[in-house]
């Protein structure tokens, strides 16, 4: 191993767990989700790693099309920036209508008592919703899996843009042995930090006393992803 390998190396690791740690974009969301759809923990963390390895994978392909284009470092960074800018804006908007869709379905959940008089003339009364009485298990599953996918497809158009460099220095070389070890290390180090902190965080989640806000998940889940969304626009997360 060569001391510029090595210095590749340890800068490959430490930008994917700067990029991971600094972008609450990467985690955050299967947080919320994970929680507003009541996952298991292994559900959550399969879902992760599969966003993750898009996420990455989409920036790959990118730089083997520039390597094999010929394209410069500068013209895939602008590429990328470019589409960074348009999925940060597709991210903000999604979390925003998936929060006034939760805000919506809480409201439609919402707790209320009924009075009743028996024949013996006694009062009874007691709480129930409307909406969770009479949804159709089939729409609720529906609904379960349109979200996650779409987050899974924004995702895949995300750009990784600290992959790009990394990938075009060696290859610039023709070092391509080296290229696939560091796409391989940034890879399992980006991904395995967002699987780290959603599954630490999701297992904390149980011994929180959430229980009597839970018809707000969802809205609470699309308000934190908004939230990152326009970390990204706003601040560049």
């Amino acid at each position: 191993m060569t001391n510029e390998f090595l210095i590749l190396l340890t800068t490959t690791v430490t930008l994917a767990l700067l990029h991971t740690l600094t972008g609450p974009d990467h985690y955050l969301p299967f947080i919320v989700i994970s929680k507003a759809r009541n996952w298991k923990i292994r559900h959550t963390i399969w879902f992760t790693a599969l966003c993750g390895l898009g996420h990455v994978g989409s920036s790959v392909i990118l730089g083997f099309v520039g390597i094999a284009l010929g394209l410069a470092v500068g013209k895939l960074e602008f590429i990328e920036g470019v589409r960074g800018s348009i999925i940060s804006w597709v991210f903000m908007s999604f979390g925003l209508l998936y929060m006034i869709w939760g805000i919506r379905k809480a409201y439609k959940n919402k707790k209320h008592t009924h009075l009743h008089y028996h024949s013996n003339e006694s009062l009874h009364k007691h709480e129930h919703t409307h909406h969770d009485d009479h949804v159709h298990i089939h729409e609720g599953d529906k609904k379960g899996k349109i979200t996650p996918w779409i987050l899974f497809t924004i995702f895949i158009f995300g750009p990784c843009e600290p992959l790009i460099p990394i990938v075009m220095y060696p290859a610039a070389k023709f070092n391509f042995s080296d290229m696939l070890i560091l796409i391989v290390i940034f890879s399992l180090v980006t991904i395995s930090t967002m699987i780290f902190l959603v599954a630490a965080a999701s297992y904390g989640f149980k011994f929180l006393p959430v229980k009597k806000y839970e018809r707000y998940t969802h809205a609470l889940a699309g308000g934190t992803i908004f939230a990152c969304g326009l970390g990204m626009v706003f601040l560049g997360l």
